[in-house]
């Protein structure tokens, strides 16, 4: 799959994507730091690439529709360390076989992956 990791994400998880053989970009390396929500959302539809973030405003499916995104990953973890985004990240890996991830929005938190098809559809957990 292919991935824009958002410019407050440690590059530990572009490696971590990378290892398992996604194709991960992140915002700073497209010379993209500091744009606006719409910018980086318009760029992953340019690009077809899923969005992992932990901005919140991208899970409002009324401003970002899933369906209109290879998929949107928001992580919501307790605490924001380096550690816990790798390993939420890790634990992702292989949901990225099992569930579908285009015109779906995750929204990822400690103990499980909350999975809503769209803004028509329903929701998940994994």
């Amino acid at each position: 799959m292919r991935f824009k990791i958002d410019e407050h994400l440690p590059v530990e998880i572009k490696q971590l994507l990378t290892h398992h053989r996604h194709d991960a970009v992140t915002v700073p390396d497209e010379g993209m730091a500091g744009a606006v929500d719409p910018d980086v959302a318009q760029a992953c539809q340019n690009e077809a690439r899923a969005l992992v973030t932990l901005d919140l405003d991208f899970s409002d499916i009324r401003a970002y529709p899933p369906e209109d995104y290879q998929g949107i990953l928001v992580f919501r973890p307790v605490l924001h360390s380096i550690t816990t985004l790798v390993r939420l990240t890790t634990r992702i890996i292989p949901l990225l076989n099992q569930e579908p991830l285009i015109g779906h929005l995750w929204i990822v938190e400690d103990h499980q992956v909350q999975i809503r098809e769209g803004s028509q559809g329903g929701t998940r957990v994994r």
